[in-house]
Parts: structure tokens; C-alpha cells; sequence
């Protein structure tokens, strides 16, 4: 069973970083894409950046340039480093492993960007 653990979230002013961990147990994770999404309240969920198993990403385009994310197989982990926050990236942000078979999720972490 594949299980995601999230870590990072907090409250920071506007203009500052933060960085988002999302460790994965199990061996499928450098096979598989993963990606970072976030709900705000009374809104959709959101799809703001993918990384493929072969290392090349994509982003929401209200996060390009702003936004960076990383894996590193070794450690079954995947960050996503936030810099230049403003507070409509106020959310809660999911990981998601994508597999043949089903996705997993994170529990969520909760990113609040004060202004």
C-alpha cells in the first residue's frame, strides 16, 4: 500500500517561500508521475505542477516562473519550492502519485500567504 506523507505548509507574508515535502512509501515512486494540486475554500480543486518520472515538468500558468517542482528518487520524495507568494495562493495543497492503476494522495498541508 502506497502512502503519502505531507510536510511544509504554513503562514508566510506575502512576497516570501516556502517548501512543500511529500515522502512516499513503497518502491513504484520513480516510475511515476506526481503532482501538486491545491483546494482553496469554495473553490475547485487545482492542478498547479506535474513532474514525469523522466524529470521534465509543467506548470499552472498562475504559478510559472514562481514555482519549482522537484523529486529526488533516492529519498522517495517530491518537493515543491513556492517563491514570490501572494495570497491567492492561499490553499490547501495535495500530492498526488499517479499510477496504471490509481492514484494516491497526500492528507493535505495548508499554505496561508498573509498580505
Amino acid at each position: 500500500q502506497v502512502q503519502l506523507v505531507e510536510s511544509g505548509g504554513g503562514l508566510v507574508q506575502a512576497g516570501g517561500s516556502l517548501r512543500l515535502s511529500c515522502a512516499a512509501s513503497g518502491s513504484i515512486f520513480s516510475r511515476n508521475t506526481l503532482s501538486y494540486y491545491r483546494q482553496a475554500p469554495g473553490k475547485q480543486r487545482e492542478l498547479v505542477a506535474t513532474i514525469f518520472s523522466g524529470g521534465s515538468t509543467k506548470y499552472a500558468d498562475s504559478v510559472k516562473g514562481r514555482f519549482t517542482i522537484f523529486r529526488d528518487n533516492g529519498k522517495n520524495t517530491v518537493y515543491l519550492q513556492m517563491n514570490s507568494l501572494k495570497p491567492e495562493d492561499t490553499a490547501v495543497y495535495y500530492c498526488m502519485l499517479q499510477t496504471s492503476n490509481r492514484n494516491y494522495w497526500g492528507q493535505g498541508t495548508q499554505v496561508t500567504v498573509s498580505s
